[in-house]
């Protein structure tokens, strides 16, 4: 059975880069949200096996979505997805729950490393 993903980013471009790279390589994206209102109720309906969450959304940061979904006992294992790169926020990330963290801009290739690293 494939792995599920639910891709949370506010831009529709970055979405759809990384649902192309990730269903080329088998996994199954099962929802998509552009503001962290959404990608909550998404998480908590759909329990994704991944969640790749952006970390500046309109309405909230992803890690106000982190500590929410974990509060709320959705499993995902959750890869941060964001242009800020500072080992204080990376780290902020991991220390909330976060499995990994990639930097925008990426490659394909970078993007699948870590999603098989984490989901292996």
């Amino acid at each position: 059975m494939s792995k599920t993903v639910l891709i949370v980013d506010d831009s529709i471009y970055i979405r759809s880069l990384i649902k192309t790279a990730l269903e080329g390589a088998g996994y199954e994206v099962i929802g998509e949200a552009q503001n962290g209102e959404s990608a909550i109720d998404m998480a908590c309906q759909l329990q994704p096996d991944l969640i790749t969450l952006d970390n500046i959304l309109p309405d909230m940061m992803g890690f106000e979505i982190l500590k929410v979904i974990k509060e709320e006992g959705v499993e995902s294992k959750v890869i941060m997805v964001s242009a800020v790169g500072q080992q204080t926020v990376v780290n902020k990330g991991i220390s909330l729950g976060a499995a990994d963290y990639i930097v925008k801009p990426f490659t394909e290739e970078d993007l699948l490393k870590v999603v098989d690293e984490v989901m292996a």
